[in-house]
Parts: C-alpha cells; structure tokens; sequence
C-alpha cells in the first residue's frame, strides 16, 4: 500500500447486517380454547397472534412466557411446557427464531386484559377448531401443519 497506510478490516454494526432475534410465543390454552390477539404492529398488522414477545438476555424460556404474557394480558401463568421451535424469515429485514411454550391460566376466571393498546387489539380464546382469520404467518402455518398445541390425552 502507498505511504506505508495499512488496510484494516470492515467493522460490522448491527445495523448494517440483520440478525435473527429469538422470540417466545405462548399457547396459552383454557379448555379446548386458546388466547389470541389482533396484532398492530407493522409486521403481521391485522393478523390474530399469541402473547408473546423478544428473550431477554439470561432469561429462560420459560420466564419470558410467563413476563410476555402478563406485560401483555395481565395474567399470570403456569404449568408451562415447551413444544416446539420454528424458523421464520418474514421479510429480508425480519428472522424471528421462535420458541413455543405451552401453558395454563394460574386463575381460570381471570378475564385478559389488553395493556399493550398499541400493540394489540384485544385478547379474546377461540376454539383451537374455529380460530379467528387471518392467523399471523408462523401460526398459519403450523396450524396448517397439522400442528395441535393441545396435550394428548391417554386413553
């Protein structure tokens, strides 16, 4: 290189190269209905989703499901079980590698509550046979899967 200048290397920032992020979504069942809500935000806008939300760091998944929910609904949770993970690239800016936690209303009489208004629409429980449409992409398409969040039941 002319005048002894060194080439370094190319720092790369966070905003430059996309990053996959790890979220939790919890199927949060009550019988043989499920929690839903109506998301506002700009990714899946319109779309009927499950509570849930980014890991924190050093956070288990179990305890992001159990923050998730209550930040957004209001209720507490329990018996929370993990079920699956699924791998979705939404758009070139948008990779969500997702966590799906299964549980329990703590308080089967506890109504949900929306405290994300910004958000959320609403929370309201659909029959898992009878969901609401149009279902956010990832939920699509595990339910058109075939994918059942409900336990099976011995027989």
């Amino acid at each position: 290189m002319e005048n002894g200048a060194q080439k370094t290397p190319a720092t790369i920032t966070p905003t430059s190269t996309p990053m996959p992020k790890v979220g939790v979504a919890v199927f949060l069942l009550n019988g043989s209905k499920v929690l839903l809500g109506k998301r506002l935000s700009p990714v899946g806008h319109s779309t009927f989703a499950l509570p849930g939300g980014h890991l924190e760091f050093g956070e288990s998944f179990e305890e992001c499901a159990a923050r998730e929910v209550k930040e957004e609904t209001g209720l507490e949770i329990d018996k929370t079980e993990y079920l699956t993970v699924t791998n979705n690239v939404i758009s070139e800016k948008v990779h969500t590698v997702c966590i799906f936690i299964r549980a329990v209303p703590a308080d089967v009489n506890q109504k949900p509550e929306t405290l994300e208004p910004g958000k959320c629409a609403g929370w309201d429980w659909y029959e898992w046979n009878n969901l609401p449409e149009p279902l956010f992409g990832p939920l699509e398409d595990m339910v058109q899967s075939g994918f059942n969040p409900f336990p099976v039941s011995a027989s």
